[in-house]
């Protein structure tokens, strides 16, 4: 993993962080001397990751339990895990890609699925840029998906939400980008999480099928997400921004 010294002591914070790609990210940030605080809804999972952190002789992450589709609650848990403390970066993770077909989707499964995949992103927005704008400088970074830019089947409230998300990012890095803020987005492929790899027991075939349709025959893991999340939040890529960066081995 490469080593970003502009990233040290820099307070970030994380959505989603408890499993996944978003506890690859809190891990990562945190071998670069970060101090990371992330937001979840598992309070098992978080608590595992934090412990995680903590055995590999790193700061470990503080955390605060809470759901994302609760605006109020989430700013405020936010808030207060902040202490006054003013974020560098803020990674949009969160996230659920629940495959639901077209005629079983009501009004009640839109906005629910508005909720997880895509407004708290705006508003975890909304809530660290006054601090980022009075520093002067900051990172977002939101993550998108590579489904709506392949069509798949059976997901269409799901891509909606992530291609909103590459339009979210380049309206914010134009209202942000006067006051020194950067947002960017990474869209994944197919990423081999453990919820991912449950997925293959019912279908041990579709590891085949999507190495297929890669230029690259290796899965995606979690790590090669934190990995670019480091590099859009470091100086290295100090004037990159309106961006999505997309990590999917060569599909789209």
């Amino acid at each position: 993993m490469a080593t970003y010294p502009s990233l040290r002591d820099r307070l970030v914070v994380v959505s989603g962080g408890a499993a996944g790609i978003g506890a690859a990210i809190v891990q990562a940030f945190a071998r670069q001397g970060s101090q990371v605080v992330f937001l979840d809804i598992d309070a098992d999972a978080a608590r595992r990751t934090a412990a995680e952190v903590d055995d590999l002789g790193l700061v470990p992450p503080r955390y605060a339990v809470c759901d994302l589709r609760d605006i109020e609650a989430t700013q405020a848990a936010l808030a207060a895990l902040l202490d006054g403390g003013v974020p560098y970066a803020l990674i949009n993770n969160a996230g659920n890609d629940r495959a639901q077909l077209l005629d079983h989707v009501s009004v009640a499964d839109w906005d629910d699925r508005v909720a997880v995949n895509l407004r708290h992103q705006f508003f975890l927005a909304q809530a660290v840029a006054p601090a980022m704008r009075a520093a002067g400088q900051g990172a977002i970074v939101n993550l998108g998906s590579t489904s709506w830019m392949m069509g798949l089947p059976g997901i269409a409230v799901y891509s909606t939400m992530k291609a909103a998300v590459a339009g979210l990012t380049k309206s914010l890095a134009r209202d942000l980008g006067a006051d020194g803020i950067r947002v960017n987005a990474i869209a994944p492929g197919w990423v081999l999480t453990e919820r991912q790899r449950e997925k293959l027991v019912g279908d041990p075939d579709k590891s085949r099928r999507y190495l297929e349709r890669q230029c690259l025959k290796q899965h995606l893991q979690p790590n090669d997400i934190a990995e670019m999340a480091l590099w859009l939040c470091a100086e290295e890529s100090r004037l990159c921004t309106g961006q999505t960066f997309v990590v999917d081995a060569g599909v789209v």
